[in-house]
């Protein structure tokens, strides 16, 4: 038995945490820098705002009042959620996290599910400050549909909707209540597809021939349907893929033409990135760089450069990796360009355990360790911003715009609350 418990709105909640005055307020989250709308609270919804709008479209609700819009405070969101997947853990015997704002759970074996499900609901508010729904079923596609009735219909479920205890009938009005596309797993195109066989909602599709889907719509549409059916298909993952690629790529607050913005830029991102390797006790073997133009501006140049390039021995190294990130970045620049991205990606990712030494070069792999062992005892007591390679120092005309960033409030000490 499965449990998909999904934080609702979850950026507009995480918004509201600290500040109880906006409870009722309508929320809108944007994306990086302010470019258009990427979460909304349900009163955002109830103005008309659709998701992906630009800003600018519903700037002037703000201006009058009647809207509070926010830039992606990614630091308080990633702060909330590991705090929200800790909250859910202590309740159940294991749980997969799927994505910032939802986790499957497995509640095989406890007796009274709906009950189990309101007390999940109300740990995660008490102590995490963040509203939740729960879909409880034999199956997460069907945990994954029983969340998604739970949440437009609160009034009804109270925010658990539990499918074990629905009669055969209610399962049936519930299935044929909503379209095949809001079925997991099931896309725009392969909907629009469904729809031209005459399946059109979820009752359609589990009364619809497994040979058929199977034949024409392959293995993974067959799983779905019998996930619908009730038949698991899709266990819980509870151990993270080693990853095969890390790729860290952001737009610019504004266009830069300076060489030194972009070294900065690449500099923080080879800083991130090799943080992540040596926290997974893994080393990366190739190198890439890349760096484009505004697409958007026709009226400008247009340019895109990309280099890869494979080490002779794979290193976590940061101070490695960026020198060799910088050589590429000064093979793929020209002059005269206004460069709207920058990116790199590490890949060839392998275990440190696996190691290959250049017989031709002395190892800088023991000095290399030492320093960013020591690297890492400091952002992990001091944050991760208390120590930073000079490159990133050069410019900050790389950085984000975020005009209506809301305090940390958990992960800054200036930020905390102070209460008189």
């Amino acid at each position: 038995m499965y449990a998909l418990i999904d934080g609702n709105s979850f950026y507009a909640s995480c918004e509201r945490v600290f500040r109880p005055n906006l409870k009722h307020s309508p929320i809108v989250v944007l994306s990086n820098n302010d470019g258009c709308v990427v979460a909304r609270s349900s009163e955002a919804k109830v103005l008309g705002i659709k998701m992906g709008v630009p800003f600018y479209q519903v700037k002037h609700l703000v201006a009058e009042g009647r809207l509070k819009a926010f830039s992606s405070n990614y630091e308080l969101y990633a702060d909330l959620s590991r705090r929200m997947m800790h909250t859910i853990a202590t309740m159940v015997p294991t749980i997969e996290v799927y994505s910032i704002d939802e986790c499957f759970a497995d509640v095989s074996g406890i007796a009274n599910l709906t009950e189990h499900g309101r007390m999940i609901r109300q740990q995660v508010q008490q102590w995490v400050g963040i509203p939740t729904c729960v879909g409880i079923a034999p199956t997460k596609t069907l945990a994954k549909f029983c969340n998604h009735l739970a949440k437009r219909h609160p009034d009804y479920f109270d925010g658990v909707a539990t499918w074990p205890e629905w009669s055969e009938s209610m399962q049936k009005r519930a299935l044929a209540s909503q379209s095949v596309e809001k079925v997991w797993g099931i896309g725009r195109q392969t909907a629009a597809k469904l729809t031209t066989h005459g399946i059109q909602t979820a009752l359609d599709f589990v009364c619809a021939n497994t040979a058929m889907l199977r034949a024409r719509y392959g293995v993974v549409v067959e799983r779905v349907q019998r996930e619908l059916q009730g038949v698991p298909c899709n266990l819980l993952h509870t151990e993270i893929d080693a990853k095969q690629h890390i790729i860290r790529s952001r737009s610019f607050g504004k266009s830069v033409r300076e060489l030194e913005a972009l070294q900065a830029a690449v500099t923080h991102h080879i800083t991130v990135a090799a943080a992540v390797l040596r926290t997974e006790g893994s080393k990366a073997r190739t190198v890439a760089v890349n760096i484009h133009t505004n697409r958007f501006r026709c009226d400008e140049p247009q340019y895109y450069g990309h280099q890869l390039i494979t080490l002779t021995a794979a290193t976590n190294d940061t101070v490695q990796l960026n020198r060799v990130a910088q050589i590429l970045l000064q093979h793929v620049y020209r002059k005269g360009h206004f460069y709207k991205k920058c990116g790199i990606e590490l890949g060839g990712i392998e275990p440190i355990t696996v190691f290959q030494s250049d017989m031709w070069q002395p190892s800088e792999a023991e000095t290399g360790k030492a320093v960013m062992d020591a690297w890492d005892k400091i952002t992990a007591r001091f944050g991760r911003h208390s120590i930073k390679l000079a490159g990133e120092l050069l410019s900050d005309d790389w950085l984000m715009s975020r005009d209506e960033l809301s305090p940390c409030f958990t992960t800054r000490i200036s930020d905390l609350l102070v209460v008189n």
